[in-house]
């Protein structure tokens, strides 16, 4: 069995395959730099199709694909930026990256949010009954998109492989979630149960697909864009964890209109750090109570006069949902659990 590295020894993996990128795309970077400007066709837009990290695939107004390089002193690209480009005698040269609409992010190596997808309207969080779901984790993509300001939607995948009392524990949950307002739907490519509720949700939208890996995310993908070559591997028999079947974020176009962003699956999804008060507005039906407690800096925990347990006693805010906030926010005040 694998050694289990903590915090420290990831962050450290990260940091040393961080410098490794940021000197080949630096390398590059130059070489598109040192590209004669005389050379080049005159600024376009473009779309970031997929980040190979040193070089990008826009595609053009026509939806033509271009492999660009980088001019030097950009700002991070990810897939979904608009940019600014020019022709060149083979492929191009990106010169800027225009304003983004909205972006989904996700912890570095050092805690702090790191784009991964750009000018997306809508997050679809895919959970399953394998590897196991987790409440907390949805909440975390769901507080994640609350804060980005991106609308999310719930899949809970793989649906066939519940049944009995396993499938009213899960119609629990999901009821839970439809009781807050958020949009869930189930679904089972296996037996192409939900597919078409999906197929809709994905409509004239750009969506990105996030979760756990081993949750189908892939599968899913490939029900909707069948000619795409997306791979797709069981779960590991040894853990029960998912594979990563997907090493290079890519946005495809759906035959029926909208676009989604397929990008690597993260086992360990969490939040970046964010103070109580941003965490608390990042619970949809928990925000409108801050501020109500008697005493400004309640923790909502044991405090007499706490409008959040006064709610939970009333009926009009879940336990579970509290629950939640609080399990996260003690991981925020201690993210190496120590």
């Amino acid at each position: 069995m694998p050694r289990k590295l903590n915090r420290r020894q990831q962050w450290r993996i990260e940091k040393i395959q961080l410098e490794r990128q940021q000197r080949l795309e630096k390398k590059l970077s130059k070489a598109g730099a040192q590209i004669d400007p005389g050379s080049l066709g005159p600024e376009e837009e473009g779309l970031v199709i997929a980040n190979f990290g040193a070089s990008l695939e826009l595609e053009d107004s026509t939806g033509e694909l271009h492999r660009c390089l980088l001019r030097q002193n950009l700002p991070p690209l990810v897939v979904g930026d608009r940019v600014i480009w020019q022709r060149g005698n083979e492929g191009g040269v990106v010169t800027a990256r225009q304003p983004r609409q909205s972006e989904l992010a996700r912890p570095d190596g050092i805690g702090k949010p790191k784009a991964v997808a750009a000018n997306i309207n809508q997050i679809l969080v895919v959970a399953a009954p394998a590897p196991a779901y987790s409440t907390d984790l949805i909440d975390q993509y769901l507080v994640a998109s609350e804060l980005t300001g991106v609308q999310p939607t719930l899949i809970f995948n793989k649906i066939d492989l519940l049944d009995g009392a396993a499938r009213e524990r899960v119609q629990t949950v999901l009821q839970r979630y439809r009781g807050i307002g958020y949009q869930v739907l189930t679904a089972s490519t296996l037996q192409a149960h939900g597919l078409d509720e999906v197929r809709t949700q994905l409509q004239g939208r750009i969506s990105v697909f996030v979760g756990q890996s081993g949750v189908g995310k892939s599968s899913l993908i490939r029900s909707f864009i069948p000619r795409e070559d997306i791979a797709v591997q069981a779960l590991s028999q040894q853990s029960g964890l998912g594979q990563h079947t997907t090493s290079t974020s890519r946005l495809y176009h759906l035959p029926d209109g909208g676009s989604l962003i397929d990008s690597p699956g993260v086992r360990d999804f969490r939040l970046w750090p964010v103070e109580p008060a941003t965490l608390l507005g990042g619970f949809r039906e928990l925000a409108p109570y801050q501020g109500m407690c008697k005493f400004r800096d309640c923790s909502h925990r044991h405090e007499p006069g706490c409008a959040l347990r006064e709610a939970v006693t009333e009926g009009k805010i879940s336990k579970e949902r509290l629950q939640s906030y609080h399990r996260l926010a003690l991981q925020m005040e201690n993210p190496d659990g120590e």
